[in-house]
C-alpha cells in the first residue's frame, strides 16, 4: 500500500506540466518587462510569480504600511488581468529560499526568470536561490529591467566607475540609442502563459498587514507636467512633478517609458532619470555606503545626536515652518516633495548635527517610494558625505528657502494651520548660530 501511495506521487510528479517561473520583485507590470518577456518569448507555461517576503516584511515596524497594500493591490489588479487570458499568478509568503524549495518539490520547474536588483541584500538574495535552484537542475536567468544602464555599462574610459555626476550624465546621453528605450512587446507572446489552476490569492490580513488608505491606479503620465518639469518642480505648492516615483519604485511603469518621454518633451525630466541610474550605479559598486559615508573621512564626524531635537524633527515641530511642513507632509501622506526632502535633510545634519543615518532609517520607514540607493545618495548629498554631493560649508537656509520656493507660504499652511498662532513652536535653533556650529565641526573633523 505504501510502495501503492509512493509510485502514484513519483507518476503525477513526471507527469506534471512542466512549468518556468517569472519572479516579479520590482517590475509588477505584464507589459514592457524584461524577465517576462523573455520567459513568454523563449518558454511555454510561463507562470508569474511573486513572494511577500518574510525577511523583508518581519523588518517593518507599522503593520499599517503603505506599500505592501500597494503591492497588494497591484497584484491583485494583476491576477485580474491573467484571468483573462485563462491564466493566473502565485503569491507565497515566506523566506524566498523556503518558498522556492517548496515549489521545486510542488512543480517541475525548467527555469526562474527575473530582473536584477543592485540592493547589496538583494544580491546576496538571489546569489543563494540562484545556488539553490541550480543544484536541482534548474536555469536561473537575470535581465537588466529597472534602470537604462546598470552596473558597469557605464564607466570611465579606463573601466572604472564614475563618482561625479555630470561626466557620467554625459557619457549616458552619448551611449543612449533607440535600442535601450524600446519597450518590450509582452504581449505577442501571451499564449505562452500558463493554462491551468486559479492558484489562491492571500488577502492582506493573512499576511499580517491592515488596510490602508492608498489606492493604486494605473499611472498615466501627464505631458504637460513633463514639459514644464524644468520650471515648476521646485514649488511643492505646486502640481509639478510626475509623483511617478512610486510606480517607478515597484515597477508598475516602465523606466524605458519615461525615458522616451523625457526625450520628447524636458531635458530636465530626463537629468533626474539619469540620477536615479546614477545613484544604482553606486550602491552597486560601493555597498559600503548602506552603512557609511561614501567619503570616509565624514565618518570622523561628531555627530550631536539629540534625541529630542530628532523627536522635535520626526514630528515636524522644530519652529522652521518650511522643515516642519515637510515632515508633517511625510507622515501623514508618505510622500515629500523633492525640494523640501532637500531641506529637511540638510536642516538635520547641518543645523541639529544629527547623523544622516537617522534620517535616511526614518524616511525609509515613512517614505512610499522608499529607494535605497537614491533615498541613501539623497541623504549623503545633503550631509556632504556622498559622492558629487553638496560642499559641507553649503547650508540650506530655511527661510531664504521658503522665500524662494514657497513664496507665498501655501505648502507651508497646508500642513501648518496653527502657524501665525501661540500653538506652533519657537525654533528649537537659532540659524546662525546652527551654520557657524556646523562649520566648525565639520572643518575640524575633516582637517583631523
Amino acid at each position: 500500500m505504501l510502495y501503492g501511495i509512493g509510485m502514484v506521487s513519483f507518476l503525477n510528479t513526471i507527469t506534471m506540466k512542466q512549468i518556468s517561473l517569472v519572479w516579479l520583485r520590482r517590475d509588477l507590470r505584464l507589459d514592457d518587462q524584461a524577465a517576462l518577456y523573455h520567459a513568454l518569448k523563449n518558454e511555454t507555461n510561463v507562470l508569474p510569480l511573486f513572494i511577500f517576503d518574510t525577511t523583508i516584511l518581519n523588518l517593518l515596524p507599522n503593520k499599517f504600511d503603505r506599500r505592501v497594500d500597494f503591492i497588494h493591490q497591484v497584484l491583485s489588479d494583476m491576477k485580474k488581468e491573467l484571468d483573462a487570458i485563462n491564466s493566473s499568478l502565485l503569491v507565497e509568503y515566506g523566506d524566498p529560499i523556503d518558498v522556492f524549495s517548496e515549489l521545486i518539490d510542488r512543480f517541475t520547474i525548467k527555469a526562474i526568470y527575473t530582473n536584477r536588483d543592485y540592493e547589496p541584500t538583494a544580491i546576496a538574495r538571489d546569489e543563494s536561490v540562484k545556488k539553490l535552484v541550480e543544484s536541482k537542475g534548474i536555469a536561473f536567468k537575470t535581465f537588466k529591467d529597472q534602470c537604462i544602464f546598470e552596473q558597469s555599462e557605464i564607466v570611465k574610459d579606463d573601466g572604472s566607475p564614475y563618482s561625479i555626476f555630470t561626466p557620467y550624465s554625459r557619457k549616458w546621453k552619448s551611449k543612449l540609442n533607440d535600442f535601450y528605450l524600446k519597450s518590450y512587446p509582452c504581449k505577442k507572446y501571451y499564449h505562452h502563459f500558463y493554462q491551468g489552476d486559479d492558484f489562491k490569492f492571500p488577502d492582506l490580513e493573512s499576511l499580517g498587514f491592515s488596510k490602508t488608505d492608498i489606492v493604486y491606479n494605473k499611472f498615466v503620465l501627464s505631458r504637460e507636467i513633463v514639459r514644464h518639469y524644468d520650471k515648476t518642480r521646485d514649488f511643492p505648492a505646486l502640481k509639478g512633478t510626475s509623483r511617478a516615483s512610486m510606480h517607478l519604485r515597484f515597477g508598475t511603469i516602465s523606466i524605458r517609458k519615461l525615458a522616451r518621454y523625457a526625450l520628447d518633451y524636458n531635458e530636465t525630466y530626463l537629468n533626474e532619470l539619469i540620477w536615479r541610474d546614477f545613484y544604482m550605479m553606486i550602491l552597486y559598486h560601493y555597498p559600503k555606503i548602506v552603512r557609511h559615508s561614501f567619503k570616509a573621512d565624514y565618518d570622523k564626524i561628531p555627530w550631536l545626536n539629540n534625541e529630542k531635537d530628532f523627536k522635535a524633527w520626526c514630528e515636524g515641530k522644530t519652529g522652521y515652518p518650511i522643515v516642519d511642513a515637510g515632515m508633517r507632509e511625510l507622515n501623514t501622506t508618505g510622500f515629500m516633495h523633492n525640494r523640501v526632502r532637500m531641506i529637511v535633510a540638510s536642516f538635520l545634519t547641518k543645523h541639529l548635527l544629527i547623523d544622516w543615518r537617522w534620517g535616511e532609517a526614518y524616511f525609509a520607514e515613512k517614505l512610499d517610494d522608499y529607494d535605497l540607493s537614491a533615498n541613501n545618495g539623497g541623504w549623503q548629498w545633503a550631509a556632504s558625505s556622498g559622492c558629487d554631493a553638496v560642499p559641507y560649508f553649503r547650508i540650506f537656509n530655511p527661510e531664504e528657502q521658503t522665500k524662494k520656493f514657497d513664496p507665498n507660504r501655501a505648502y507651508i499652511r497646508k500642513w501648518i494651520p496653527e502657524l501665525d498662532s501661540l500653538d506652533y513652536p519657537k525654533p528649537i535653533v537659532e540659524h546662525k548660530f546652527a551654520r557657524e556650529r556646523a562649520l566648525n565641526v565639520y572643518k575640524k573633523a575633516l582637517a583631523g
